[in-house]
């Protein structure tokens, strides 16, 4: 049986940048972040994460679905967030489900963090009254649950699955879809992830595990927007964010077939597991992930226009993606965009929005700055500091990877 290929229709985020991929773009290319003050919830100044990338409210009262009757009781933000961007990319597609077309398509749209909050909300109303659970605590707390949703707003019956990997979670969906696809096992996928894991212990959790950005001493007053900083000397932990990315894919032939238009392919893929350690990455399956995703592309190295790095903005993670970089690339690395240095560390979405962006990015020809950058000398690395870049760019190489040592590299490619 021929394996398929997967081309990209349309996508659609929102992030601590907007609401509406546009702006979001816009703000990028300024080199604009969407870091502030954490506001989410009341926390005192002993809370130890004082600030965060929050999506900002947007007017809800366009979509029918979005309505106070129909998500009274879908209290997470993941869902409403999960189904404004599988609407819109899916709108975007021009790709109408029909009961024909329905059993054809996948859904992989999928989350790290899940609905939590609701578990939390809801012990904490029995420790306090007595009072037991909502019967919706469950379902908001279902970790497949967001793409159950997706696949109820948009008719969807193909293939679904929940492609948990921590970080990595947006990539591996659209790994996942194309899989379906490749495998003859739909036509059309609806991937991408949601997170929003700006919930008290969450948030706490991560400050504790010494991971999320904390001040050197005496610069507890500097500007949150300088916060995130990847590849730099002065790095000191991520930013916890909140988004939501939705791409949508489909067979080459059946794009063709019905005349949708796209202008970008997967080229190829790839996944390891560290097998190592559960935070720390795993600089020997790192690499070859990255060499693993080159070579289903077919290409040679020097084909690689670009990479989307993960990027945390935590010294030993940015650290061990230079060294895998500067291993794959035999010292010649392309030019490496940190989009979390603007937009944060929103989990397993992060990777959704990155891949949009740096799509988006081979359209205009535009590779996106890394704000907030100080060499480091032990990373030589040209991180698109000075500013968004012009570049014409025919394969980018996204890398994405998660705790548990879960690894996923897709490899875009630019349609002539």
């Amino acid at each position: 049986m021929a394996l398929k290929s997967s081309v990209i229709l349309s996508c659609d985020a929102v992030s601590c940048l907007g609401t509406e991929l546009d702006t979001q773009w816009e703000r990028a290319v300024r080199g604009e972040s969407g870091i502030d003050k954490l506001t989410r919830f009341e926390h005192g100044e002993d809370f130890p994460v004082k600030i965060a990338g929050q999506v900002p409210e947007f007017d809800e009262t366009p979509f029918d679905f979005l309505k106070p009757r129909q998500m009274a009781h879908w209290t997470s933000p993941i869902f409403k967030h999960a189904l404004l961007t599988a609407h819109r990319g899916l709108a975007k597609s021009k790709i109408e489900i029909t009961r024909q077309i329905a059993p054809r398509v996948a859904i992989t749209y999928s989350t790290a963090v899940g609905g939590q909050d609701a578990v939390i909300a809801a012990d904490r109303i029995m420790q306090k009254s007595g009072k037991l659970p909502h019967p919706f605590t469950n379902p908001n707390s279902c970790i497949n649950m967001a793409g159950g949703k997706v696949s109820i707003l948009t008719g969807a019956t193909g293939p679904i699955v929940t492609t948990i990997t921590a970080c990595a979670t947006g990539v591996t969906s659209m790994i996942t879809g194309a899989m379906f696809i490749e495998q003859g096992m739909a036509d059309v996928a609806i991937c991408g992830a949601v997170d929003f894991a700006l919930v008290e212990p969450i948030t706490a959790g991560f400050a504790t595990m010494n991971g999320a950005f904390h001040p050197k001493q005496g610069q507890e007053n500097e500007p949150p927007q300088k916060a995130s900083r990847p590849f730099s000397s002065g790095r000191r932990g991520f930013v916890i964010s909140e988004g939501a990315g939705c791409i949508v894919i489909a067979s080459k032939e059946f794009a063709k077939t019905h005349g949708l238009n796209y202008n970008i392919e997967i080229a190829g893929w790839a996944m390891t597991s560290d097998a190592k350690h559960f935070v720390a990455p795993n600089f020997e399956t790192v690499s070859r992930c990255m060499e693993l995703c080159i070579k289903d592309a077919k290409i040679d190295k020097e084909n690689v226009d670009a990479v989307n790095a993960h990027a945390a903005s935590t010294r030993v993670g940015d650290g061990i993606e230079f060294k895998a970089l500067q291993e794959v690339f035999a010292g010649n690395i392309p030019p490496v965009s940190a989009n979390k240095s603007m937009i944060g560390h929103a989990m397993g979405a992060s990777s959704a929005i990155e891949s949009i962006f740096a799509m988006e990015g081979m359209k205009q020809d535009t590779l996106l700055p890394t704000i907030n950058y100080t060499p480091d000398p032990e990373i030589e690395i040209d991180c698109v500091a000075e500013g968004a870049r012009k570049l014409s760019q025919e394969f980018v190489l996204k890398n994405s990877f998660g705790f548990g040592g879960c690894n996923s590299c897709i490899m875009f490619k630019r349609s002539k």
